[in-house]
């Protein structure tokens, strides 16, 4: 795995792309709101910038038979993403992918892989850095070596200061899925059911985009460009047609935390979010449409 390398990703998308990418998050529920059109009408389209996780996706990379993982008992445990640039609603990408780290737990808990994919325009310009971290469940034993990802706090013990709730569709891992993860996880009920899930799931990084949208809906409606920074843990999964409700903290000197639960079942399914936003003039002087 050290000595493991990714071939360039390049990745050309369209408006069409990214209405669709909204769409599958559940942007439109409402067609008559301003703030929603604005993701899903072509009139002065918005990327939602959580759309930098699916972005030039490398592929079925864990399947490569050099790196003899155990693909199947594989469990994506977080994710990351800083925006160095605002993401244009339609354009070229180019991602270089690196392992940056893996640890080891031993032969019985399995192994963490850290994941780095660096975004880039077709100008060469860096757009994001988004960080994944993999559960190897079968590969415990395999050694270790870089750096793991900062710990994730947990969150306050107080009533939320917002709190949102969003119905998903029945359909909408079929309609996600368009965007790029075919995984038939997400589609197969057989194949669910192997995996150990009662029918296919939502994909993880469709409900971390749904709280994307809850944060930007709550604290910078209207203003996608204003946030920099998102991390999650992923804790359980979510069934199609569930309601996922997010609760957001807003700590000292403008920290944003949260976490989102399903409310059929009252479990947390995302937890230990954290989020950063520009203050609204920075995000909008051009001078600082880069990040460092």
């Amino acid at each position: 795995m050290r000595r493991f390398r990714f071939d360039e990703t390049r990745q050309g998308y369209s408006n069409k792309d990214t209405i669709l990418y909204a769409l599958g998050l559940g942007f439109g529920s409402d067609p008559l709101s301003r703030d929603e059109l604005r993701f899903t009408y072509e009139e002065d389209l918005r990327a939602v910038p959580a759309m930098v996780n699916i972005l030039a996706h490398p592929g079925l990379w864990v399947q490569r038979p050099e790196l003899r993982l155990g693909w199947q008992k594989l469990l994506h445990a977080e994710q990351r993403f800083d925006i160095l640039r605002p993401l244009p609603p339609a354009g070229e990408v180019i991602a270089k992918y690196r392992v940056t780290g893996v640890v080891d737990r031993g032969a019985a808990k399995g192994a963490l892989l850290y994941l780095r994919k660096d975004l880039r325009d077709a100008d060469g310009q860096p757009v994001a850095r988004v960080s994944s971290t993999y559960m190897l469940r079968g590969d415990g034993g395999c050694g270790m070596f870089g750096a793991p990802e900062p710990e994730l706090a947990p969150l306050p013990e107080r009533a939320a200061d917002h709190v949102l709730r969003q119905p998903t569709l029945p359909q909408q891992a079929l309609l996600y899925r368009l965007s790029g993860d075919m995984n038939p996880l997400h589609a197969s009920p057989e194949l669910a059911r192997q995996a150990g899930f009662d029918r296919p799931i939502l994909h993880g990084l469709c409900t971390m985009g749904i709280a994307c949208r809850a944060l930007m809906a709550a604290l910078c409606p209207g203003a996608p460009e204003r946030l920099r920074h998102l991390s999650v843990r992923f804790s359980r999964p979510v069934y199609p047609g569930e309601t996922i409700q997010t609760e957001i903290f807003a700590l000292d000197a403008g920290e944003i935390r949260f976490r989102s639960r399903v409310v059929e079942r009252d479990v947390v399914v995302l937890d230990r979010g954290r989020a950063e936003l520009l203050p609204a003039v920075l995000a909008a002087s051009n001078e600082m449409e880069v990040l460092r």
